[in-house]
């Protein structure tokens, strides 16, 4: 892993982030936050992305606790969108899941590098502002 450039996407990504409360704001601060959590590195050799959710993930006890913290924060800013309860438990259930088996230590390590719950998250989000939010909607090349 390249150390340096995963503290330059980081830079990036936090000082780009906007505070607002508009459906765009909060779509590309999700975006930032998943990116963070679920892509922020490219391994070696095979081509994937892991993010602070595997890494931290591997710190025993307290790792799992605090992205599933973070993934949370997600869920809050469905919530905040008018999200249906539906959308949001299922979420809850997306981050819940990553946490109760990330915490199991060595086969919760892989656990966590294949399963995005954040990702997964990040989907049911978009799904919704598409809908509802239309013109939040970024082309991505």
């Amino acid at each position: 892993m390249n150390g340096t450039n995963g503290q330059d996407n980081l830079r990036r990504m936090t000082a780009s982030l906007p505070t607002g409360t508009d459906p765009l704001s909060v779509r590309q601060r999700i975006e930032g936050l998943e990116r963070l959590l679920e892509g922020l590195f490219e391994v070696p050799l095979i081509g994937r992305r892991v993010g602070l959710d595997a890494i931290v993930g591997l710190v025993p006890g307290i790792g799992d606790a605090v992205t599933a913290a973070m993934g949370l924060y997600l869920v809050w800013e469905a919530r905040n969108l008018g999200m249906s309860r539906l959308q949001v438990w299922r979420m809850i259930g997306n981050v819940g899941i990553d946490a109760l088996v990330g915490a199991v230590p060595v086969a919760g390590d892989l656990f966590d590098f294949m399963y995005r719950s954040n990702s997964k998250n990040l989907k049911i989000i978009r799904r919704h502002l598409d809908k509802h939010h239309p013109h939040t909607r970024i082309i991505e090349g």
